[in-house]
């Protein structure tokens, strides 16, 4: 038997059956189209591309010439149309039928939307076809009605899912098919283009070499890949040449699902406070005015309520009924202050508006909703909520959002510890290196506070506000102890931690990038 020096008999052991099928039909100087492969070496379509693939980047073949075709066939719209007729041949065909037509009548047509209508309206009168007078079409010369009819004839010649090379059509019908031809990515368009490449293979002075190898050794062009109990059982493995394994090929690459970097952010910071002896809030995305305003003593009528620019539902428009003894409690705080020892805000108030139904606008609805279901007191209790506000979009500004909502309740509770919490949220999830704390003003708590950070590009942010929730709004909800209270925006605190510039960047920045931040956190 022929020995071979080690490189040579290396090449030949990597060599897939797909690919020594195609090097012995291969030569050096006469060039194989793939149409030609695939008929002589039984491969379908996928087997034969990814075996040309593995040889070209062995260097054993090269390709000898590259030819682009492009077929034209019909889109379902298209379809649609070559069966029904264009919209502007149906109108033309309509009025020389001597039909009078108003726009009207025009835009009710069952079987196309109103904007196809309206563009081919304005294509007939564009071309001279026809003129609108008081709303009603009038012809002013069908002459100009050719291209119209010659794009229609090429609809039914290309109907029942036809195709046509690009290259055998008259220039017009080019002309045609260019303007209404679908782009990848529109959803619109009458036509479709597709682009099919012919390629020739030769093989090269490697390739050769290799071919005439395989000629000499006799090399069985089928191999056992993988030996199985049925082979064992009746010997047929016997004679058979078996595929070699090299153990020093990397292993394909196993791409597993992963979580959002942002959602591992969430979850780690939440594992944080759990671990810090918090207790999880959870509820609705979709919520009544009440719980999301009324119980957090947000007047009905005050400017206030402005800051939450909330998104309604538009069906169901209401709940059914509110929670009582709750949605008594807060109306007549509202009306008259009750028994919390305010006057509360001096107006009747309306329960048919509370019923209505919204996107949550802040988290602190869960800690309105916490307070009501009897609380463990002393109690601290946390919720990473979604929020949706009707906002801006820039830098700092989206219309959902996720907020560190929390309340921490208990007989010796006070503004101190709000404090304190605060500033382990900036330093702790935040890694913010500086914090301040600003007077703000809120509703539903006195005192109340804005934490602001510093982002090293950006500047200082608002991360939250906070501050001791106002009796009018516990006592209505049946808890009789201090609480205090506050919402962050989880998404600006990540942007700290992250050293992202853009809050949008959290969700479409590149992966790699923010995971590698996060596993520093």
């Amino acid at each position: 038997m022929m020995e071979l020096n080690p490189q040579a008999q290396d090449e030949l052991d990597s060599l897939h059956p797909m690919e020594k099928k195609i090097i012995l039909i291969l030569t050096g100087d006469k060039a194989t189209s793939d149409e030609t492969l695939h008929e002589e070496t039984d491969l379908d379509e996928g087997q034969l591309r990814r075996a040309l693939g593995w040889l070209k980047t062995k260097e054993i073949i090269t390709i000898m010439s590259e030819k682009l075709d492009q077929f034209v066939s019909l889109t379902e719209r298209g379809e649609q149309f070559a069966d029904k007729g264009t919209p502007e041949v149906r109108i033309a065909s309509e009025l020389q039928a001597g039909k009078q037509i108003h726009m009207k009548d025009v835009k009710n047509q069952p079987d196309f939307d109103p904007e196809e209508i309206s563009k081919a309206v304005g294509n007939l009168k564009k071309s001279n076809v026809l003129t609108v007078e008081r709303g009603f079409l009038k012809i002013v010369d069908f002459q100009a009605l050719a291209h119209f009819n010659a794009t229609q004839d090429l609809l039914r010649q290309l109907a029942g899912g036809s195709k046509v090379s690009f290259q055998e059509l008259t220039s017009a019908q080019q002309e045609i098919v260019n303007k209404g031809f679908r782009k990848r990515g529109k959803s619109k368009g009458t036509f479709w283009i597709d682009d099919q490449v012919t390629r020739t293979y030769g093989l090269t002075e490697k390739g050769q070499k290799i071919k005439k190898l395989l000629h000499i050794l006799d090399i069985p062009l089928e191999e056992i890949g993988q030996l199985t109990p049925a082979h064992l059982k009746d010997h047929t493995w016997k004679g058979k040449s078996f595929r070699k394994y090299t153990i020093t090929m990397p292993s394909p690459r196993l791409i597993v699902g992963r979580k959002h970097p942002y959602r591992e952010f969430l979850d780690r910071l939440k594992i944080k406070l759990i671990g810090m002896g918090f207790a999880e809030m959870k509820g609705n995305i979709v919520e009544n005015e009440f719980w999301n305003m009324d119980a957090l003593f947000m007047p009905q009528f005050h400017s206030a309520r402005d800051i939450h620019d909330v998104y309604f539902l538009k069906k169901p428009l209401k709940a059914q009924e509110l929670e009582e003894p709750f949605a008594r409690a807060v109306a007549q705080c509202h009306e008259n202050g009750a028994e919390t020892g305010s006057s509360g805000w001096g107006y009747q108030f309306a329960r048919e508006r509370s019923r209505r139904l919204i996107l949550r606008s802040q988290g602190t609805v869960l800690s309105a909703r916490t307070l009501a279901s009897k609380p463990n007191i002393p109690g601290k209790y946390f919720a990473i909520a979604r929020c949706f506000r009707y906002d801006n979009i820039d830098a700092t500004h989206a219309p959902d959002f996720f907020q560190i909502e929390g309340i921490v309740l208990g007989k010796d509770i006070n503004f101190r510890h709000l404090l304190g919490l605060l500033k382990l949220f900036a330093e702790e999830v935040a890694r913010a290196k500086e914090v301040k704390y600003l007077p703000a003003y809120f509703p539903f708590t006195e005192p109340s506070v804005e934490v602001h950070i510093k982002h090293e590009q950006l500047g200082w942010m608002e991360m939250g506000g906070a501050g001791l929730f106002r009796p009018e709004v516990t006592r209505p909800l049946g808890v009789d102890v201090p609480v205090i209270a506050w919402g962050l925006g989880v998404d600006r605190m990540a942007m700290v931690a992250l050293g992202i510039q853009d809050i949008r960047n959290l969700f479409s920045t590149d992966l790699d990038l923010i995971r590698s931040k996060i596993c520093h956190l």
